[in-house]
Protein backbone atom coordinates (compact mmCIF):
# COMPACT_ATOMS: atom_id res chain seq x y z
CA UNK A 1 0.00 0.00 0.00
CA UNK A 2 1.45 3.30 -0.71
CA UNK A 3 0.36 6.94 0.22
CA UNK A 4 -0.26 9.01 -2.57
CA UNK A 5 -1.19 13.00 -3.22
CA UNK A 6 -2.98 13.45 -6.30
CA UNK A 7 -3.26 17.09 -7.95
CA UNK A 8 -5.77 18.35 -10.55
CA UNK A 9 -5.19 20.98 -11.96
CA UNK A 10 -8.11 23.88 -13.92
CA UNK A 11 -8.61 22.79 -16.83
CA UNK A 12 -9.13 18.50 -15.18
CA UNK A 13 -11.95 20.33 -13.21
CA UNK A 14 -13.41 22.69 -15.36
CA UNK A 15 -17.47 21.49 -14.82
CA UNK A 16 -19.06 19.03 -13.18
CA UNK A 17 -18.54 16.48 -16.02
CA UNK A 18 -14.70 16.45 -15.20
CA UNK A 19 -14.42 16.53 -11.94
CA UNK A 20 -16.73 13.16 -12.42
CA UNK A 21 -14.06 12.20 -14.28
CA UNK A 22 -10.92 13.10 -11.82
CA UNK A 23 -13.30 11.39 -9.38
CA UNK A 24 -12.97 7.95 -11.22
CA UNK A 25 -9.40 8.49 -11.15
CA UNK A 26 -9.03 8.99 -7.46
CA UNK A 27 -11.29 6.06 -6.51
CA UNK A 28 -9.60 3.42 -8.42
CA UNK A 29 -6.24 4.53 -6.61
CA UNK A 30 -8.50 3.91 -3.38
CA UNK A 31 -9.72 0.78 -4.85
CA UNK A 32 -5.96 -0.25 -4.93
CA UNK A 33 -5.54 0.24 -1.41
CA UNK A 34 -3.93 3.27 -1.62
CA UNK A 35 -3.94 6.14 1.25
CA UNK A 36 -4.92 9.36 -1.00
CA UNK A 37 -5.03 13.28 -0.31
CA UNK A 38 -6.40 15.30 -3.46
CA UNK A 39 -5.34 18.48 -3.86
CA UNK A 40 -7.67 20.73 -6.76
CA UNK A 41 -7.12 24.12 -8.50
CA UNK A 42 -10.38 26.61 -9.31
CA UNK A 43 -12.09 25.58 -12.23
CA UNK A 44 -10.72 26.64 -15.30
CA UNK A 45 -10.96 30.34 -15.91
CA UNK A 46 -12.71 30.95 -12.43
CA UNK A 47 -10.05 32.52 -11.14
CA UNK A 48 -9.25 35.00 -14.02
CA UNK A 49 -12.84 36.02 -13.24
CA UNK A 50 -12.18 36.67 -9.23
CA UNK A 51 -9.05 38.50 -10.45
CA UNK A 52 -11.08 40.71 -13.03
CA UNK A 53 -14.02 41.40 -10.12
CA UNK A 54 -11.05 42.67 -7.64
CA UNK A 55 -9.95 45.04 -10.57
CA UNK A 56 -13.46 46.09 -11.42
CA UNK A 57 -14.09 46.73 -7.73
CA UNK A 58 -11.08 48.85 -6.91
CA UNK A 59 -8.27 48.95 -9.30
CA UNK A 60 -5.84 50.00 -6.02
CA UNK A 61 -7.41 46.91 -4.17
CA UNK A 62 -6.49 45.73 -0.53
CA UNK A 63 -4.21 42.63 -1.25
CA UNK A 64 -5.95 40.87 1.91
CA UNK A 65 -9.17 40.77 0.64
CA UNK A 66 -7.90 40.30 -2.80
CA UNK A 67 -6.32 36.68 -1.54
CA UNK A 68 -9.49 36.33 0.34
CA UNK A 69 -11.78 36.75 -2.65
CA UNK A 70 -9.57 34.42 -5.46
CA UNK A 71 -9.02 32.02 -3.04
CA UNK A 72 -12.68 30.94 -3.16
CA UNK A 73 -12.62 29.21 -6.55
CA UNK A 74 -10.60 26.32 -4.71
CA UNK A 75 -13.29 26.18 -1.78
CA UNK A 76 -15.72 25.30 -4.88
CA UNK A 77 -13.74 22.72 -6.00
CA UNK A 78 -12.69 20.92 -2.94
CA UNK A 79 -16.44 20.94 -1.94
CA UNK A 80 -17.54 19.76 -5.54
CA UNK A 81 -15.07 16.61 -5.45
CA UNK A 82 -15.31 15.73 -2.06
CA UNK A 83 -19.62 15.49 -2.50
CA UNK A 84 -19.18 13.31 -6.02
CA UNK A 85 -16.90 11.09 -4.11
CA UNK A 86 -19.23 10.85 -1.01
CA UNK A 87 -21.68 9.96 -3.65
CA UNK A 88 -19.68 6.94 -4.93
CA UNK A 89 -19.73 5.47 -1.53
CA UNK A 90 -16.07 6.97 -1.03
CA UNK A 91 -15.58 8.28 2.77
CA UNK A 92 -14.01 11.94 1.97
CA UNK A 93 -14.12 15.36 3.29
CA UNK A 94 -12.51 18.62 2.10
CA UNK A 95 -10.32 20.58 3.69
CA UNK A 96 -9.45 24.48 3.14
CA UNK A 97 -5.36 25.91 3.74
CA UNK A 98 -6.22 27.67 6.89
CA UNK A 99 -8.11 23.92 8.24
CA UNK A 100 -5.15 22.06 7.64
CA UNK A 101 -3.28 24.70 8.38
CA UNK A 102 -0.80 25.34 5.73
CA UNK A 103 1.12 28.14 7.24
CA UNK A 104 2.87 30.84 5.06
CA UNK A 105 4.32 34.21 4.80
CA UNK A 106 2.76 37.28 4.84
CA UNK A 107 3.19 37.81 0.81
CA UNK A 108 -0.09 37.84 -0.12
CA UNK A 109 -1.04 37.02 -3.83
CA UNK A 110 2.85 35.47 -3.60
CA UNK A 111 2.72 33.59 -0.18
CA UNK A 112 5.69 30.90 0.40
CA UNK A 113 4.73 27.88 2.51
CA UNK A 114 6.53 28.09 6.01
CA UNK A 115 5.21 24.75 7.66
CA UNK A 116 2.31 22.39 7.15
CA UNK A 117 0.89 19.85 9.63
CA UNK A 118 -0.05 17.26 8.20
CA UNK A 119 -0.59 14.94 11.44
CA UNK A 120 -4.62 15.17 11.35
CA UNK A 121 -4.71 14.10 7.86
CA UNK A 122 -2.44 11.42 8.48
CA UNK A 123 -4.51 10.18 11.72
CA UNK A 124 -7.79 10.34 9.26
CA UNK A 125 -5.97 7.60 6.58
CA UNK A 126 -5.47 5.41 9.61
CA UNK A 127 -8.84 5.46 11.23
CA UNK A 128 -11.40 6.48 8.88
CA UNK A 129 -9.47 5.78 5.50
CA UNK A 130 -11.04 9.11 3.91
CA UNK A 131 -9.64 10.91 1.54
CA UNK A 132 -8.50 14.53 1.96
CA UNK A 133 -9.75 16.70 -0.82
CA UNK A 134 -7.51 19.99 -0.51
CA UNK A 135 -7.94 23.25 -1.74
CA UNK A 136 -4.35 24.24 -3.75
CA UNK A 137 -2.74 27.82 -4.20
CA UNK A 138 -3.84 28.72 -0.23
CA UNK A 139 -2.80 28.61 3.25
CA UNK A 140 -2.85 31.32 6.64
CA UNK A 141 -0.23 33.61 7.56
CA UNK A 142 -0.68 32.73 11.39
CA UNK A 143 1.19 35.83 12.57
CA UNK A 144 -2.41 37.80 10.97
CA UNK A 145 -4.89 35.26 11.01
CA UNK A 146 -5.63 36.22 7.24
CA UNK A 147 -5.82 34.19 4.08
CA UNK A 148 -3.00 33.73 1.74
CA UNK A 149 -2.88 32.68 -1.96
CA UNK A 150 0.77 31.53 -3.42
CA UNK A 151 0.43 32.84 -6.79
CA UNK A 152 -0.32 31.81 -10.59
CA UNK A 153 0.21 27.55 -10.40
CA UNK A 154 0.85 27.76 -6.70
CA UNK A 155 -1.81 24.61 -6.35
CA UNK A 156 1.47 22.63 -8.06
CA UNK A 157 3.45 24.05 -5.13
CA UNK A 158 0.98 22.58 -2.13
CA UNK A 159 0.48 19.65 -3.73
CA UNK A 160 4.30 18.84 -3.87
CA UNK A 161 4.68 20.53 0.34
CA UNK A 162 1.38 18.32 1.35
CA UNK A 163 3.34 14.98 -0.08
CA UNK A 164 5.93 16.13 1.78
CA UNK A 165 4.30 16.73 5.06
CA UNK A 166 2.05 13.45 5.00
CA UNK A 167 5.23 11.15 4.12
CA UNK A 168 3.71 10.29 0.82
CA UNK A 169 5.54 8.07 -1.37
CA UNK A 170 5.01 10.35 -4.84
CA UNK A 171 3.19 13.21 -5.89
CA UNK A 172 0.99 13.02 -9.43
CA UNK A 173 0.22 16.22 -10.95
CA UNK A 174 -2.42 15.61 -13.49
CA UNK A 175 -2.94 18.17 -15.99
CA UNK A 176 -3.61 18.51 -19.59
CA UNK A 177 -0.85 16.98 -21.01
CA UNK A 178 0.84 13.36 -20.67
CA UNK A 179 3.77 13.94 -19.52
CA UNK A 180 7.10 16.20 -19.96
CA UNK A 181 8.76 16.40 -23.64
CA UNK A 182 11.75 17.01 -25.14
CA UNK A 183 10.50 20.38 -26.14
CA UNK A 184 6.79 21.39 -27.30
CA UNK A 185 5.13 19.04 -29.82
CA UNK A 186 3.44 21.62 -31.21
CA UNK A 187 6.27 23.37 -32.13
CA UNK A 188 8.01 20.10 -33.17
CA UNK A 189 6.39 17.16 -33.58
CA UNK A 190 9.13 14.89 -33.36
CA UNK A 191 9.13 15.52 -29.80
CA UNK A 192 9.02 12.41 -27.05
CA UNK A 193 8.01 12.24 -24.19
CA UNK A 194 10.68 11.71 -21.48
CA UNK A 195 10.01 8.71 -18.73
CA UNK A 196 12.00 10.05 -16.25
CA UNK A 197 13.91 13.38 -15.74
CA UNK A 198 16.02 14.63 -13.13
CA UNK A 199 14.61 17.27 -10.51
CA UNK A 200 17.59 19.79 -11.70
CA UNK A 201 16.97 19.19 -15.55
CA UNK A 202 13.35 19.63 -14.62
CA UNK A 203 14.17 22.90 -12.67
CA UNK A 204 15.94 24.51 -15.42
CA UNK A 205 13.24 23.34 -18.30
CA UNK A 206 10.26 25.19 -15.86
CA UNK A 207 12.52 27.88 -15.45
CA UNK A 208 13.47 29.07 -19.31
CA UNK A 209 9.85 28.67 -20.24
CA UNK A 210 8.25 24.68 -20.52
CA UNK A 211 4.53 25.36 -18.75
CA UNK A 212 4.55 21.72 -17.31
CA UNK A 213 5.35 22.56 -13.63
CA UNK A 214 5.52 25.89 -11.81
CA UNK A 215 9.30 26.22 -10.91
CA UNK A 216 8.65 26.46 -6.64
CA UNK A 217 6.77 23.01 -6.92
CA UNK A 218 9.99 21.51 -9.00
CA UNK A 219 12.08 23.20 -5.91
CA UNK A 220 9.86 21.16 -3.51
CA UNK A 221 10.14 18.13 -4.89
CA UNK A 222 14.34 18.19 -4.86
CA UNK A 223 14.40 19.64 -1.44
CA UNK A 224 12.61 16.61 -0.05
CA UNK A 225 13.15 13.99 -2.52
CA UNK A 226 9.51 13.51 -2.99
CA UNK A 227 9.45 12.06 -6.24
CA UNK A 228 6.68 13.74 -8.83
CA UNK A 229 4.61 12.52 -11.85
CA UNK A 230 3.37 14.51 -14.28
CA UNK A 231 0.79 12.94 -16.20
CA UNK A 232 -2.78 13.30 -17.93
CA UNK A 233 -5.70 13.46 -16.08
CA UNK A 234 -7.97 13.00 -19.67
CA UNK A 235 -6.69 9.19 -19.87
CA UNK A 236 -9.46 7.21 -19.05
CA UNK A 237 -9.51 6.23 -15.40
CA UNK A 238 -10.53 2.57 -16.08
CA UNK A 239 -8.00 1.90 -18.98
CA UNK A 240 -5.03 2.20 -16.23
CA UNK A 241 -3.48 -0.55 -14.17
CA UNK A 242 -2.96 0.92 -10.30
CA UNK A 243 -0.42 -1.63 -9.75
CA UNK A 244 1.93 -0.28 -12.57
CA UNK A 245 5.71 0.27 -12.26
CA UNK A 246 5.07 3.14 -14.02
CA UNK A 247 1.86 4.15 -16.03
CA UNK A 248 1.67 6.89 -18.94
CA UNK A 249 3.10 9.93 -17.54
CA UNK A 250 7.19 11.68 -16.84
CA UNK A 251 8.89 11.02 -13.38
CA UNK A 252 10.65 13.64 -12.08
CA UNK A 253 13.23 12.39 -9.40
CA UNK A 254 16.88 12.39 -8.28
CA UNK A 255 19.42 11.85 -10.56
CA UNK A 256 20.53 8.60 -9.45
CA UNK A 257 17.45 6.82 -10.02
CA UNK A 258 17.83 7.62 -13.74
CA UNK A 259 20.04 4.99 -15.52
CA UNK A 260 21.18 6.56 -18.38
CA UNK A 261 21.47 10.10 -19.11
CA UNK A 262 21.54 11.83 -22.27
CA UNK A 263 23.59 14.98 -23.09
CA UNK A 264 20.60 16.98 -23.82
CA UNK A 265 17.16 16.50 -21.78
CA UNK A 266 15.19 18.75 -23.18
CA UNK A 267 15.33 22.26 -25.44
CA UNK A 268 12.63 25.32 -24.03
CA UNK A 269 11.98 28.76 -25.69
CA UNK A 270 10.45 31.54 -24.25
CA UNK A 271 8.58 34.54 -26.40
CA UNK A 272 8.36 36.97 -23.25
CA UNK A 273 11.63 38.59 -23.09
CA UNK A 274 12.96 42.20 -23.36
CA UNK A 275 16.41 43.09 -24.07
CA UNK A 276 17.87 46.10 -23.28
CA UNK A 277 21.25 47.87 -24.00
CA UNK A 278 23.21 50.68 -22.25
CA UNK A 279 25.66 52.35 -24.61
CA UNK A 280 29.02 53.75 -24.08
CA UNK A 281 28.97 54.07 -20.28
CA UNK A 282 32.35 54.52 -18.50
CA UNK A 283 34.40 51.52 -17.75
CA UNK A 284 34.79 51.95 -14.10
CA UNK A 285 34.04 50.08 -10.68
CA UNK A 286 30.51 50.63 -9.95
CA UNK A 287 28.71 50.64 -13.02
CA UNK A 288 26.90 48.05 -12.86
CA UNK A 289 25.76 48.08 -10.01
CA UNK A 290 24.12 51.52 -10.97
CA UNK A 291 22.35 49.97 -13.61
CA UNK A 292 21.19 46.54 -11.41
CA UNK A 293 20.69 48.41 -8.18
CA UNK A 294 17.72 50.29 -9.38
CA UNK A 295 16.03 47.18 -10.89
CA UNK A 296 16.78 45.10 -8.19
CA UNK A 297 14.99 47.47 -5.91
CA UNK A 298 12.01 47.39 -8.39
CA UNK A 299 11.57 43.56 -8.19
CA UNK A 300 12.52 43.44 -11.83
CA UNK A 301 14.67 40.25 -12.71
CA UNK A 302 17.41 40.30 -15.07
CA UNK A 303 18.47 37.00 -17.18
CA UNK A 304 20.73 37.70 -19.41
CA UNK A 305 23.67 39.69 -19.23
CA UNK A 306 26.53 40.45 -21.63
CA UNK A 307 29.50 43.20 -21.55
CA UNK A 308 31.40 44.65 -23.88
CA UNK A 309 34.44 47.00 -23.71
CA UNK A 310 35.37 49.68 -26.05
CA UNK A 311 38.96 48.77 -28.11
CA UNK A 312 40.52 52.24 -26.07
CA UNK A 313 38.98 50.07 -22.47
CA UNK A 314 37.42 53.60 -21.84
CA UNK A 315 33.92 52.72 -22.44
CA UNK A 316 31.80 49.71 -22.17
CA UNK A 317 28.58 48.62 -23.26
CA UNK A 318 26.18 46.09 -21.28
CA UNK A 319 22.52 44.31 -22.85
CA UNK A 320 20.70 42.31 -20.25
CA UNK A 321 17.15 40.90 -20.68
CA UNK A 322 13.95 41.14 -18.90
CA UNK A 323 10.52 39.54 -18.88
CA UNK A 324 8.44 41.59 -21.73
CA UNK A 325 6.05 42.07 -18.46
CA UNK A 326 8.60 44.14 -16.72
CA UNK A 327 10.06 46.09 -19.70
CA UNK A 328 8.38 49.21 -19.80
CA UNK A 329 8.96 49.09 -16.09
CA UNK A 330 13.11 48.53 -16.91
CA UNK A 331 13.60 50.78 -19.58
CA UNK A 332 11.59 53.79 -17.33
CA UNK A 333 14.09 53.13 -14.22
CA UNK A 334 17.61 53.34 -16.29
CA UNK A 335 16.13 56.47 -17.89
CA UNK A 336 15.52 57.98 -14.49
CA UNK A 337 18.62 56.54 -13.34
CA UNK A 338 20.40 58.06 -16.44
CA UNK A 339 22.89 60.64 -14.52
CA UNK A 340 23.88 58.32 -12.28
CA UNK A 341 24.87 55.95 -14.66
CA UNK A 342 26.42 58.24 -17.40
CA UNK A 343 25.45 56.14 -20.61
CA UNK A 344 25.39 58.13 -24.31
CA UNK A 345 22.30 55.98 -25.65
CA UNK A 346 19.96 53.48 -24.74
CA UNK A 347 18.61 50.63 -27.40
CA UNK A 348 15.77 48.17 -26.55
CA UNK A 349 13.91 45.35 -28.31
CA UNK A 350 11.12 43.35 -28.13
CA UNK A 351 11.08 41.24 -31.15
CA UNK A 352 13.43 38.73 -29.37
CA UNK A 353 13.05 35.14 -27.83
CA UNK A 354 15.56 33.18 -25.39
CA UNK A 355 15.94 29.57 -26.46
CA UNK A 356 17.69 27.13 -24.05
CA UNK A 357 19.32 23.95 -24.23
CA UNK A 358 19.00 21.49 -20.93
CA UNK A 359 20.81 18.51 -20.09
CA UNK A 360 22.80 17.09 -16.96
CA UNK A 361 24.81 15.25 -19.69
CA UNK A 362 26.95 18.74 -19.77
CA UNK A 363 28.82 18.53 -17.03
CA UNK A 364 31.06 15.50 -19.01
CA UNK A 365 30.76 16.94 -22.56
CA UNK A 366 32.76 19.13 -23.61
CA UNK A 367 31.48 21.34 -27.03
CA UNK A 368 27.92 21.16 -26.87
CA UNK A 369 27.33 24.71 -27.14
CA UNK A 370 29.56 25.06 -29.75
CA UNK A 371 27.43 22.44 -31.70
CA UNK A 372 24.77 24.58 -31.53
CA UNK A 373 26.05 27.98 -32.42
CA UNK A 374 27.84 26.25 -35.43
CA UNK A 375 24.45 24.76 -36.28
CA UNK A 376 22.60 28.01 -35.77
CA UNK A 377 24.99 29.81 -37.86
CA UNK A 378 24.32 27.51 -40.63
CA UNK A 379 20.79 28.38 -40.57
CA UNK A 380 21.49 32.16 -40.70
CA UNK A 381 20.51 32.67 -37.50
CA UNK A 382 22.02 35.57 -35.28
CA UNK A 383 23.06 35.32 -31.78
CA UNK A 384 22.44 38.64 -29.94
CA UNK A 385 23.25 37.00 -26.40
CA UNK A 386 24.92 33.61 -24.58
CA UNK A 387 24.86 32.92 -21.48
CA UNK A 388 25.81 29.06 -19.81
CA UNK A 389 25.41 27.28 -16.57
CA UNK A 390 27.09 23.90 -15.23
CA UNK A 391 23.69 21.75 -16.72
CA UNK A 392 22.23 24.63 -19.35
CA UNK A 393 23.34 27.19 -22.17
CA UNK A 394 20.63 29.88 -23.34
CA UNK A 395 20.87 31.89 -26.88
CA UNK A 396 18.69 35.47 -27.60
CA UNK A 397 17.29 35.30 -30.95
CA UNK A 398 14.62 37.56 -33.65
CA UNK A 399 11.55 36.33 -32.55
CA UNK A 400 10.97 35.08 -35.88
CA UNK A 401 13.82 32.10 -36.05
CA UNK A 402 12.23 30.54 -32.44
CA UNK A 403 10.70 27.57 -34.61
CA UNK A 404 13.59 27.09 -36.92
CA UNK A 405 16.12 27.27 -34.13
CA UNK A 406 14.17 24.91 -31.98
CA UNK A 407 13.70 22.45 -34.53
CA UNK A 408 17.63 22.75 -35.57
CA UNK A 409 18.96 22.44 -31.87
CA UNK A 410 16.27 19.50 -31.16
CA UNK A 411 17.31 17.78 -34.19
CA UNK A 412 20.91 18.63 -33.39
CA UNK A 413 20.97 17.01 -30.63
CA UNK A 414 19.46 13.76 -31.58
CA UNK A 415 16.14 14.60 -29.37
CA UNK A 416 14.17 13.34 -32.95
CA UNK A 417 15.16 9.62 -32.58
CA UNK A 418 12.39 7.46 -30.43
Amino acid sequence: MSRLVMKFGGTSVANIERIRNVARHVKREVDAGHEVAVVVSAMSGKTNELVAWCTEASPMHDAREYDAVVASGEQVTSGLLAIVLQGMGIQARSWQGWQIPIKTSDAHASARIEDIDGSEIIKRFRERKEVAVIAGFQGINPETNRITTLGRGGSDTSAVAIAAAVKADRCDIYTDVDGVYTTDPRIVPKARRLDKIAFEDMLELASQGAKVLQVRSVELGMVHNMPIFVRSSFDKPEDIDPHANQPPGTLICSEEEIMESHVVTGIAFSKDEAQISVRQIEDKPGVAASIFGPLADANINVDMIVQNVSEDGKTTDLTFTVPAADYTRAKDTITAAKGKIGYARLDTATDVAKISVIGSGMRSHAGVAAQAFSALAGRNINIRAITTSEIKFSVLIDTAYTELAVRTLHTLYGLDQA
